[in-house]
This record gives structure tokens, sequence and C-alpha cells, in this order.
């Protein structure tokens, strides 16, 4: 190195970097020649590519430079416009044989391939991705579900029968307006109580039976809004109860009238105890059976609100508890509103200025066909529509009972007052 010599015995490593680092010189080529301050010579390097034309001639190209004397940031030093490539132009190969997947999908490794090489499949129904070359998709959280491209979770549209919507207004509306005019009804007896024609249909359990209709317009709205777990209790029992309680008054109204009718002393004291007692004592006793069911059935698997996700959908509705007891209950108002109908048919017959036979036999008719066909539509619905179809039947066969046994009536009252004596009633039952 120009003459300078290192000897060996006191000099320390750190001595000799010290006289390393001063040393400063250019080569034949006119290269600087330097030592770092590791002692190090920097490094000059240049990468060269061999290019063939088309014409089979080669000739070498330096397309990089690297200088660790450079100053930071040009070390290196790249001529990408310079480079040819295997391919035949200057743009970079790829190193995968297949192209990144993008969000939405994942890598699936193609068998007996290289790990470079595979396939993109679209994440699967409920799955996401939200990175380029994904290898896995993950579900997403609950009441949640993926956008089209699968690249985000999305919350859920929650369905119920709400009041904001159409099917629930439409339903509130109904049920509200069969209310008011069964309270006007119930106003109009009220009114008229002391006419013969009230008084001969025993009016005690018209009373009953307009308040039970009533009650039976109220029970839509347990139905209607977010379902709860005291609405879920209430809607089913209630709607029970009381429709158990109307079709046993419309029986014990059915059975008063035969009984009446049959009766060779009217004036005996068992026609006195039948006239006042039996009604009430046929009222408690078909109206004890659902409140026994409905008890136990709150007691031991009581209905409560469940969550049912279908894809991008929630559906939010009660889940009954007991099938069993549930399907027990339907049954034996559908049991009770047979036998009903069996007695009013029997009783059709009878003078009809004295009952109303006829129309308590049309009338559970109706509520009949109603109920009927509610079972395949209730079996093949779900969601709110399965909760508008029941509404649908509620308010149907309140409105049959209704229009079916005081709608004439109220006819007779307010606009034929000429039928409303009692002369009228004795020369229809004698003609009868």
């Amino acid at each position: 190195m120009g003459g300078f010599q290192v000897t060996t015995g006191s000099l320390t490593v750190d001595g000799m970097l010290h006289y390393v680092r001063s040393v400063r010189f250019n080569t034949s080529s006119g290269e600087d020649i330097f030592f770092d301050e590791n002692g190090d010579v920097p490094a000059v390097f240049d990468f060269i590519n061999i290019q063939i034309s088309s014409e089979g001639s080669m000739r070498l190209v330096k397309v990089v430079t690297c200088d660790s004397s450079a100053p930071e940031g040009r070390q290196i030093r790249i001529e990408e416009d310079a480079m040819m490539w295997n391919t035949g132009d200057n743009q970079a190969p790829s190193s995968f044989c297949s192209e990144s997947c993008l969000p939405g999908f994942r890598q699936s490794a193609r068998k007996g391939w290289p790990v470079c090489c595979f396939d993109c499949v679209s994440c699967s129904a409920g799955e996401i991705s939200n990175e380029t070359e994904s290898r896995d998709c993950w579900p997403c959280p609950e009441d949640h579900w993926p956008n089209e491209e699968r690249t985000r979770c999305d919350l859920t549209t929650l369905q119920f029968l709400s009041l904001e919507e159409p099917l629930g207004i439409t339903r509130s509306c109904l049920t509200i307006l069969l209310f008011l005019i069964t309270l006007l009804v119930l106003c109009v007896f009220k009114k008229y109580q002391d006419t013969p024609i009230v008084k001969a249909n025993n009016r005690g359990l018209s009373y009953v039976l307009l308040i039970a209709l009533m009650l039976c317009c109220l029970c839509p709205f347990t139905f209607i809004g977010h379902p709860m777990r005291a609405t879920c209790m209430i809607r089913q029992n209630s709607f029970g109860i009381i429709f158990s309680i109307s079709i046993s008054t419309i029986l014990a109204k059915t059975i008063t009238v035969i009984i009446a009718f049959n009766s060779r002393d009217p004036t005996s004291r068992s026609s006195r105890w039948l006239g006042t007692r039996m009604p009430s004592a046929v009222v408690l006793l078909c109206s004890f059976a659902p409140v026994l069911i409905c008890t136990v059935w709150l007691l031991l698997d009581p209905p409560f609100p469940v969550k049912i996700q279908i894809r991008d959908i929630t559906i939010i509705q009660c889940d009954e508890g007991s099938v069993l007891l549930f399907y027990l209950m339907l049954g034996y108002l559908g049991l009770l509103a047979t036998v009903s109908f069996v007695v009013a048919f029997y009783a059709r017959n009878l003078p009809q200025s004295f009952n109303e036979a006829k129309f308590l036999t049309f009338s559970i008719l109706v509520f009949l066909a109603v109920w009927i066909s509610f079972i395949p539509a209730y079996l093949s619905t779900n969601g709110k529509y399965l909760v508008a179809v029941e509404v649908f039947a509620i308010l149907s066969s309140s409105a049959g009972l209704l229009c079916c046994i005081f709608i004439p009536k109220c006819y007779i009252i307010l606009w034929r007052p000429d039928m409303n004596t009692k002369q009228y009633l004795m020369q229809r039952a004698i003609s009868k």
C-alpha cells in the first residue's frame, strides 16, 4: 500500500485502524480507494444484463450500479428501461403462476402444483375476506351478513310486524275500528236493554259476549311490535282464554234457549234455576279448561322471543315453548266451537223471534271456517307474515261473531222499532 508497513507487537487493532483510515489513493484506472471506519474498502458493483437481439447478436448492458461510497439514497441506481427479461421485453415477470386473489376471495391450493399456484375461490355464504391474497375467509359475527362483494360484514335487517310498516298499520287500524264498532254495539244494547229483543236474547250473556269480543279486538296489539318476553307470554294465552269465553257464551245462550223452549212449565223452580244459573255455569265450566292449560303452559315451558337469521334478515318472533300445550289449547278451542255449532244447528228451527239460533249457527260456522283455513297458512309462513296471518284470523273471527249475532239486532233496534215490540214477537212466535 504505497510503501506503508504495519508491524505487530505492542500495536493494537484500534491503533491499526487509526492508520488504515487515513490511507487514500487512486489506482491506475483513476478509481478512488479508501477505507471506512471499520477498515473495509467501499464496495462498488455493476450488474450486467446479457441481451440477445432478434438477429442473434449478444451485448452486455449495465443495468444496476451499487456504490456504497455514494451519498445516502443514491448508493443503488437501477436502469429499469435498459433491462431485458427472458420474456423479450423490459416488463418484470411475476414470480407467481396465479394472479393475486382480490378481497372477497381466498386462495385454494392446486393439488400437485407448487405453492405459488392456486385458484381464487369466492368466500362461502356468511364469510368475508378484506385483504388481497387472503388464504382464509372468516365468518361474520352474529346479526351480521356479508355485502354482495363479501368484503365486509353489515348489520342484518330486523324483521317483525312493526307499527311503522303498511302491514302493521293496516292491522292496527282494523283492530281499532273493530273495537270501536263493538263498543258502539255494547252502548246500543245498554241503552235499549229494556226492549223486548234485547231481553229475549239473554242480555246478561250478550254483555259478556260483547265484552269478550272487545278484548278479542285488543289481542292483536300483543302481536304487533317488537316481540318481548312479556308479550310472547301473553299473546297466545290471552287469545285462547278470551275466545273460549266467547264461544262458551254462545254455547250457553244456545243451551238456555233449547231448555227454555223444551220446558213444559216455565214457572217451575227448575226452569228458574236453569234460566239464572245455567248460563254462568256453562261459561265458567267451559272457560276453566283453557285457563288451566295456559297456567300449566306458563309455569312449565312459557313462550319466549327468539332470533332466526336467514341470510341478511334476522327474524324476531316468539317461540311457543311447549308445542304440545299450544296445540292442546287450539284443539280444545276447536272442540268447543264444534260442540257449539252442533248445538246451535240443532236449535236452528226454534221460533226465530225469541232466539238467534240461526245466527249463532252461522257465526260459529264462520269462526270454524276462518280457523280451519288459518292452520295451513300458519304452518307454511314464517316471521312477520305468520303474525299478520294470525292477527287477520283473530280480527276475521271476531268480526264474524259480531256481525252474525249483533248487527241484525242493532238494525231492528235502530231502524225497525216496530219490530222491537212484545206484540210483534208474540205474533211471530205463534206463526211459527
